[in-house]
């Protein structure tokens, strides 16, 4: 396990609670237009230590409610062993994923390291692939969005990118997740994509341009219909 990056504070991440984020090197998808080569592709760094995040965590027990663990795809690498150690500490848990390691997540959740999952939906079934930048092995990722959805705490969530995403796209994909998990999901965040001019993991994508929110709320509205609550995420 690699700790790739520490925020010390967010009060976006968990929603309702004040939170710090661990990131985690390595990443199993390709998605051109993540904006986080470093952490999917390039050599893991130095990094922090773990001993480094528990003591800190230790320190600010009175300030922070919760640790939230992101990547790249965390569960390639977590050690639930470190999971443990937070949990001790009396913080609560958010693991952000995309769904790929359905082993590793219903683990988390039996073990009860987990309070709050939010995982990506890339787009619909029949392009998941082409965003993904891999081949995509659906049905474990239709096992993970029904595990999800079953789970008390969570949310989906969909980087939304023009070549990719329009409103028919995104109906169809709403049209699956809810045939998938036989009902409307509780939450959908969608956030707009964003070029990071220091270099993408195909750079390609630096010319694509930044979705609007004008544009996010079109993706809105064509999403409302296939979950309890969709909101944007600027």
């Amino acid at each position: 396990m690699n700790i790739a990056g520490f925020q010390k504070v967010s009060t976006i991440d968990y929603p309702g609670e004040i939170a710090c984020v661990i990131f985690l090197h390595g990443c199993n998808f390709r998605c051109g237009f993540c904006y986080n080569p470093d952490l999917v592709i390039q050599k893991p760094g130095r990094g922090f230590s773990e001993e480094y995040v528990l003591n800190f965590l230790k320190k600010r027990k009175d300030k922070l409610d919760a640790v939230c663990i992101t990547g790249g795809e965390p569960l390639i690498t977590l050690d639930f062993g470190f999971v443990k150690k937070i949990r001790k500490l009396g913080y609560k848990i958010k693991i952000d994923t995309n769904g790929s390691f359905l082993g590793k997540l219903k683990e988390m959740i039996d073990l009860k390291l987990v309070d709050y999952i939010a995982m990506d939906i890339k787009g619909g079934k029949e392009n998941y692939s082409e965003i993904a930048g891999i081949d995509i092995d659906i049905p474990k990722i239709e096992e993970s969005m029904r595990m999800v959805h079953d789970f008390k705490n969570s949310e989906f969530r969909t980087t939304v990118v023009e070549r990719f995403h329009d409103s028919d796209k995104i109906v169809k994909m709403g049209k699956w997740v809810n045939e998938v998990c036989e009902g409307k999901p509780k939450n959908l965040f969608l956030q707009g994509f964003k070029k990071n001019e220091e270099g993408m993991v195909d750079d390609d994508f630096l010319k694509e341009k930044n979705v609007s929110e004008k544009y996010l709320k079109e993706m809105k509205r064509a999403a409302k219909d296939f979950f309890e609550k969709v909101e944007i995420r600027i």
